[in-house]
């Protein structure tokens, strides 16, 4: 029976886990005007290209990420390209994650904003391990989703009833710019963070390395035919 392990895990690692990345970058962006109906892209603001940055670096100190095990001078120059696409692709997924649950515009962009900013910059002088890390994530997006399209949502909706009015009462005076998005638009943020969860679970701190299989088992015969020359000469 032949042996697709290999296959697989390169399948998996140079083509299902880029396309994953690639499309939560499309979608992140990705709003539902409410009165049309059609689709509104919002490119990502400077803010979130700096938590991206910020967050890649964490994969690399918690050894999410090994750097020195993606880009080795000893591997193939496309090997370490596809290595460079995939994390470019992440870099952008990580931009479009954080936009996905970012507020678009106003008081709450900016206070979403350095909440983000906070959280990941004194992370960056903790202990993290790549499971602590992705659990992490996983709360702070889990927040910010239900922050914006749940409670932010319901709040500046049309028919957001008392809820709505105690809050407007509460925030009297207070510039806030909430634009009318269809509720669609949560459901396509949560299936880009759903997706931006499994890409990361995806991804290897150490990747594969195409033809290493194959070489041992080269060396293996090898040794064995030596060893039956051996043998035969005795």
């Amino acid at each position: 029976m032949k042996d697709y392990t290999e296959r697989n895990r390169a399948l998996l690692h140079f083509i299902i886990t880029p396309t994953i990345l690639l499309t939560v970058a499309l979608l992140g962006g990705l709003r539902v005007d409410a009165q049309t109906g059609q689709f509104v892209f919002i490119a990502p603001p400077l803010v979130t290209l700096v938590l991206a940055i910020l967050l890649g670096s964490l994969f690399v100190r918690a050894g999410a990420i090994d750097l020195r095990q993606w880009f080795a001078i000893e591997q193939p120059m496309l090997t370490n390209l596809a290595h460079l696409l995939t994390l470019l692709a992440l870099f952008f997924a990580s931009a479009q994650a954080f936009n996905s649950v970012l507020p678009e515009s106003g008081l709450l962009h900016w206070m979403f904003s350095f909440f983000f900013l906070w959280t990941l910059w004194t992370n960056q002088f903790s202990a993290f391990d790549a499971r602590r890390l992705l659990k992490s994530l996983i709360v702070m997006f889990s927040t910010a989703f239900v922050l914006k399209h749940l409670l932010v949502s319901g709040l500046y909706a049309p028919e957001g009833g008392w809820f709505r009015r105690i809050a407007s009462a509460l925030l009297q005076g207070i510039a806030i710019d909430v634009p009318a998005f269809a509720p669609i638009t949560g459901y396509v943020s949560f299936f880009a963070l759903a997706l931006y969860v499994a890409g990361l679970l995806l991804i290897a701190p150490v990747p594969v390395r195409l033809g290493a299989a194959p070489l041992n088992k080269l060396a293996v015969r090898e040794g064995a035919l030596a060893e039956s020359s051996d043998q035969l000469s005795e």
